[in-house]
């Protein structure tokens, strides 16, 4: 009996040996890790807009570096480019945004995106196509878009505390889908947020306006969407929930209609 258990004992000891070493080698690879670029292709575009595409990475497997941080670059032939963050762990998102030139007007720009992380590389590439027009008539459609945005501003003040929206909230914006018509697209980023901005074209009571909101840095899918049924009617409705997109407002088909 008392031999047996020796034989257990041991048994145990080198199964135990053998999995710690199992787990050494493992951890001594560095883990592998995939990026995802959203979205894949980005038409029609302007020069001068600024197109922002999201970064993801996941971990592939196990081993040293798993859930940490990749170095995300991205280059763009005929683009001014620029990304933040520069790293990005499992769970958070980078932008990558991408403003045609002049010259590139006409052409279709190909968008390289490189993460790296402890020796391993992954790269994708996306496109982005640039119509033959630049921004004219951005200005008007600038300042119509900041007064349908600031419309939905003070309720989401008053009802939505916990975004942190306010009248002192500052944003960035560019045009998007520019060239559509009936119904106008605008995007505004603020500090924490992506805003997208549409307004239906047209009169009482048909004249209805939608904005989705999208936490810059942690999500790649708005999280909320609100409508005023009419902005021209007085009294003017107050904003209502809708369902949001299902995705960021970049290129075709519109995610809803």
């Amino acid at each position: 009996m008392k031999r047996f258990l020796v034989l257990v004992v041991a048994s145990i000891i080198i199964a135990v040996g053998l999995i710690a070493g199992a787990l050494f080698l493992t951890r001594g690879e560095p883990c592998p890790f995939s990026l995802q670029v959203i979205p894949e292709h980005i038409e029609p575009s302007i020069p001068g807009q600024r197109c922002v595409f999201l970064v993801v990475v996941a971990d592939e497997g196990h081993g040293s570096g798993e859930g940490g941080a990749a170095n995300i670059s991205a280059t763009a032939p005929g683009a001014a480019v620029t990304v933040y963050p520069q790293a990005i762990t499992p769970g958070q998102v980078a932008e990558v945004t991408v403003v045609p030139d002049e010259a590139s007007a006409g052409e279709t720009l190909t968008v390289t995106v490189r993460g790296e992380r402890g020796g391993l590389e992954d790269t994708e590439t996306s496109t982005l196509v640039v119509m033959e027009w630049g921004m004219e008539g951005d200005d008007e459609l600038a300042s119509t878009a900041a007064e349908m945005r600031d419309k939905f501003i003070p309720w989401l003040a008053a009802d939505h505390p916990e975004f942190g929206i306010t009248s002192e909230t500052e944003w960035t914006g560019t045009i998007v889908y520019p060239d559509i018509l009936v119904v106008s697209y605008y995007l505004y980023f603020s500090e924490d947020w992506e805003m997208g901005v549409r307004w239906h074209v047209t009169i009482v009571p048909d004249d209805w306006a939608e904005i989705y909101l999208r936490k810059r840095f942690t999500e790649t899918q708005p999280s909320h969407s609100f409508k005023i049924d009419s902005y021209e009617m007085d009294p003017q409705p107050e904003p209502h929930a809708i369902d949001p997109p299902e995705s960021v407002w970049r290129t075709w088909p519109i995610p809803y209609s």
